[in-house]
């Protein structure tokens, strides 16, 4: 959705509670991504829908790359690039 909205000129925001901004993590690179069963999009209520050979990649989220991001809602307020300064000025803050 932010490539979208980068392409479009619509600027995209992310809201987040400070609690789920993990200061010690460098970049997204750094993120490991939760994969989840394959069978949550192989299968519905219990019944196969694609072809028994069919594999699928079934990650819980994805990273979305900083510099398309306009900002951060959080409850200290809308921090704003550069990152590493706003995050820190909301922790102090808060």
């Amino acid at each position: 959705m932010a490539v979208l909205a980068h392409r479009h000129d619509v600027p995209f925001y992310v809201a987040a509670p400070l609690s789920t901004i993990d200061r010690a993590t460098p970049n997204g690179a750094a993120i490991p991504i939760e994969e989840r069963r394959s069978s949550e999009v192989t299968e519905v209520f219990g019944t196969r829908i694609a072809p028994d050979q069919t594999e699928a990649l079934n990650f819980a989220f994805d990273v979305t790359p900083a510099e398309l991001i306009a900002g951060i809602i959080t409850e200290a307020g809308v921090l704003r690039p550069p990152y590493e300064r706003s995050i820190a000025a909301a922790f102090e803050r808060s």
